[in-house]
């Protein structure tokens, strides 16, 4: 069995891995905020994670993975105002706050559980943390490192790096933050340094999401929230953080400072951050209107996409390429994915039929050593900081074998048996079991389901145009109490999202 590595982020190297305590492993993994619904580039991480949280649960550890919910609005510390994202969509759809988090949390659920994603063990939310956080702000200011200002409570930056490392994540330079750090950003009159960060924030009037604390009613900050619940369910240090390389820095630094002084030690052992995903080679983000959400991916129904995608091939396409490499998302790399996943489906599926027949002809020495050898690179590659682009190109070489040894090619006897289980063995492995890839059953369902909803906003836009509104609000109504939501654009055209 080879030693897992895992490129720790803290130490910018390989490590091999060994957990806090034997046979048990601690995960936290930053979870949405759901303040809309999820996009392309939240598929990213929690399949990167998924395959991390089963291949430790595949080498035979007990695994706690804790993946949170930000549904306490998402304060924006590098804007000139607090926003709470949450409210401010509330008001935008006239639903509740917590209406609307509801919403886009069973949203999520849905998209993850199409990609095969495995539940969490635990999934703590940030409302319901609100005693936890307040709890650990009091602690830090006991400790001298934080200070109230206006009813909030910022965290002393500048006193922290006088004795621990602030930047150790990021390798960003304090002195340079702090020359850097001079725009007009929200509550810095109230900052004793510009580059301190709120750990609670006074709520102003208008400010929906508000909870009683020691000093006001308010809100937390954004890091005190993971800090928290990954400490309330992990302990004071555990084995995993990760999250997107976007969260490196403010939030996972800001986490660290945090926790190491409520805590007295570092919060998490190895650091693990995937990276970005482009469009076209072109950063996804609402200034080039290529954020493609979920659903859309599914349906096709987005001005970028050529056709739809089923989520085995958006999962499969995620993980052709190493966690850590940038991953540039088009139509051509999208379909050249669907179909090299039809072919390993076809190889699988061929493999799965077949059975060892005995012979008394020699094996074939070459052909035997260089399956055996493929096979057995699989667990090296998993094993090599989660390399599954090099699994996948493994499976790859193996598909012609099976579909020689079907086709009469190869004979079944120039396989050892033992060189057979094996190939049948790495495949279940790892296509299912690691991998967590799965039969495109659902992309036949959905490409069916989008057809239907397709023919039936058609009609309500005929009844619309003959002024039959009964009609055209009983075609809404109706889909809408199945989970599918319509929505006019003021293009006059039409779009669904499914709830």
């Amino acid at each position: 069995m080879s030693e897992l590595k895992i490129y720790n982020s803290l130490h910018r190297q390989k490590e091999v891995f060994t957990s806090l305590y034997p046979g048990h492993v601690g995960m936290y993994v930053c979870g949405p905020t759901v303040s809309g619904e999820s996009h392309l580039g939240h598929a990213r991480p929690y399949i990167t994670f998924d395959v991390v949280y089963r291949y430790l649960q595949f080498l035979g550890y007990k695994v706690r993975y804790v993946r949170n919910i930000t549904d306490a609005g998402h304060f924006e510390e590098e804007g000139r105002e607090a926003e709470d994202k949450i409210a401010k969509r509330a008001q935008l759809e006239k639903l509740e706050p917590m209406e609307l988090v509801q919403k886009y949390t069973n949203l999520f659920h849905w998209a993850f559980l199409r990609f095969n994603c495995l539940e969490p063990s635990i999934e703590p939310t940030a409302t319901g943390h609100i005693v936890e956080q307040i709890e650990m702000i009091k602690t830090i200011m006991e400790k001298g490192y934080a200070y109230e200002s206006n009813g909030s409570v910022y965290f002393d930056v500048k006193k922290y790096a006088e004795s621990h490392d602030y930047g150790i994540l990021s390798g960003r330079v304090l002195e340079d933050m702090l020359e850097s750090s001079n725009r007009e950003l929200d509550g810095q009159e109230e900052k004793i340094n510009n580059v301190d960060f709120a750990l609670w924030k006074n709520a102003p009037p208008e400010h929906i999401m508000r909870w009683p604390s020691p000093w006001g009613e308010g809100f937390p900050g954004w890091h005190i929230e993971c800090s928290a619940m990954s400490s309330k369910y992990l302990g004071k240090q555990f084995d995993i953080h990760g999250g997107g390389m976007d969260l490196q820095f403010p939030h996972h630094e800001c986490e660290i400072a945090q926790s190491e002084i409520a805590h007295g030690e570092l919060m998490a052992r190895y650091w693990m951050h995937n990276n970005m995903i482009t469009i076209n080679g072109r950063k996804m983000g609402k200034a080039y209107n290529n954020t493609i959400k979920l659903t859309e991916l599914f349906t096709g129904n987005h001005h970028l996409l050529e056709k739809a995608y089923s989520p085995m091939t958006i999962r499969f396409f995620i993980l052709q390429t190493h966690y850590r490499s940038t991953l540039d998302f088009s139509n051509e790399a999208l379909q050249a994915a669907e179909k090299g996943l039809q072919r390993l489906w076809a190889a699988f599926e061929v493999l799965q039929k077949l059975s060892y027949t005995a012979d008394a002809q020699p094996i074939n020495e070459e052909l035997d050593k260089q399956v055996r050898q493929w096979c057995l690179e699989c667990e090296e590659f998993i094993s090599d900081d989660f390399n599954t682009a090099k699994v996948l190109a493994n499976l790859f070489e193996l598909s012609p074998v099976i579909n020689s040894i079907k086709g009469g090619q190869v004979k079944m006897h120039e396989l050892s048996e033992e060189t057979f289980q094996l190939l049948k063995k790495t495949w279940q492995n790892f296509l299912i079991d690691i991998l967590g890839l799965q039969p495109e059953t659902l992309a036949t369902d959905n490409s069916k389901l989008d057809g239907v909803i397709q023919l039936l906003m058609e009609m309500r836009k005929e009844a619309k145009g003959r002024k039959d509104y009964a009609a055209s609000d009983k075609i809404r109504n109706q889909l809408l109490a199945v989970g599918i939501q319509l929505k006019d654009e003021k293009d006059g055209s039409m779009t669904y999202s499914i709830q």
